[in-house]
């Protein structure tokens, strides 16, 4: 039980940051839990964040069910089909490892990278629907345990006009279908994997509290900065890794 909490406590909090949540969690159970696919319980345990930014963003997606932000539901349309078309095959692929340092280091050059581009203000200038698609093939990579999906898609997103607010509201937004669709296969693929509830209600109940100190935080502080530190963040954990 406890472990599980554990688990649960560790996507609540890494879920929003560059250092690979799947990565921290698949790490976590593979030393904590027996008999269990570490990348199974990493990728279930979105469940529980996908529940925090379903609540903490809920006026936005009132918008998008309402049809008052047709935009964004586009986007999220196009990301979400880029996403489960690169993702699920890779899943296949990637079961069982757990990947760490290298893909850190590259994850840091990206965010380090979107430093730069919010500094000097030099984009592809990219409109919505292309970043839906760039976002989109992003977060599906990101079922590879040691590639954040949030750094990917902040990096992905920086690629055009949005405003900050708006890169790490989407970028956090657009898990949510991807999640719920994983989520619906795990579960058929492994009904047992419903054993993990207390690290979900952890997950949730620390994802919304992490989720709105993170978002009080990068709008006190400029981008090129949050983004620099994002970036550093994932050299430190390469360095652990190592």
């Amino acid at each position: 039980m406890l472990e599980y909490i554990f688990l649960g406590i560790l996507q609540g909090i890494f879920e929003w940051i560059p250092v690979s949540s799947e990565g921290v969690v698949a790490l976590g159970s593979h030393f904590l839990l027996e008999g269990v696919n570490p990348v199974d319980v990493a990728l279930s345990l979105h469940l529980g964040t996908l529940f925090a930014v379903m609540i903490y963003f809920w006026r936005d997606w009132r918008e998008v069910k309402m049809l008052r932000n047709t935009r964004f539901l586009k986007f999220l349309t196009i990301a979400t089909v880029f996403s489960l078309v690169v993702g699920f095959p890779l899943y296949n692929l990637v079961t069982g490892m757990v990947l760490g340092g290298f893909l850190l280091v590259i994850m840091g050059c990206g965010l380090l990278a979107t430093s730069y581009f919010h500094k000097t203000k030099k984009t592809l200038g990219l409109g919505l629907n292309r970043l839906g698609v760039v976002a989109g093939i992003l977060q599906g990579l990101a079922v590879i345990p040691g590639l954040s999906r949030s750094g990917s898609t902040i990096f992905g997103l920086s690629m055009g006009k949005l405003k900050p607010s708006y890169i790490l509201k989407y970028s956090y937004m657009m898990s949510a279908p991807v999640v719920a669709v994983s989520s619906v296969y795990l579960l058929i693929k492994n009904p047992n994997i419903v054993m993990v509830w207390p690290a979900l209600v952890s997950s949730f109940i620390v994802g919304v509290l992490s989720l709105h100190l993170l978002m009080k935080v990068s709008s006190r502080i400029s981008f090129f900065k949050f983004t620099l530190v994002f970036g550093l963040l994932c050299f430190v954990g390469a360095l652990l890794v190592f």
